[in-house]
């Protein structure tokens, strides 16, 4: 499809943000910019990459559309990129999640290092290809499971604040 090689890049307000997906795995990412007119477009992915990977450190860039190119202006640089329409972007389904909260990167390292080695690398398992983050011991723990069906491994630490009531979840 080949929508899937474009990076959308919406801008409004105060914010420009960038969403890439392959219709399994979704990133986004969001940056400050000084937006004159609202609006969103697709460009490919690996051109865009490109262009910017060469600019210096710091550079100020422009973006301007017009007439389904893409212009990037820095300094003495100009590129013209083909787009296609954002309307045409597939974007997976957002889920309000009720339960958000921060977990110290030591603490998470850890719950990942003690059960990746049992994670499940069978593609016919998917549901065993990751880490069951779940919520036990009345509230009080933050345990991680993860098997390949032989092996089992499990770690938890204290509960984070503001995880009480989290679903389970792979990750």
């Amino acid at each position: 499809i080949p929508i899937l090689s474009n990076i959308l890049m919406s801008a409004e307000g105060d914010r420009l943000s960038l969403t890439a997906t392959d219709l399994d795995i979704e990133a986004t990412d969001a940056a400050e910019a000084k937006v004159k007119k609202s609006g969103a477009v697709t460009a490919p992915a690996q051109t865009l990459f490109d262009v910017v990977r060469k600019l210096p450190e710091g550079s100020e860039i422009a973006l301007e559309l017009a007439e389904n190119r893409l212009t990037i202006s820095s300094g003495r640089s100009r590129f013209a990129l083909p787009t296609l329409p954002a309307s045409d972007f597939q974007t997976m389904a957002k889920e309000a999640s009720a339960t958000k909260f921060d977990i110290e990167a030591a603490d998470l390292r850890r719950l990942i290092d003690k059960t990746r080695f049992a994670i499940s690398t069978e593609e016919t398992r998917y549901y065993l290809n990751g880490i069951y983050f779940h919520e036990v011991a009345a509230g009080s723990l933050l345990r991680a499971v993860a098997t390949d069906g032989h092996r089992l491994a499990q770690a938890q630490v204290a509960l984070p604040k503001g995880a009480k009531g989290m679903p389970g979840i792979i990750i």
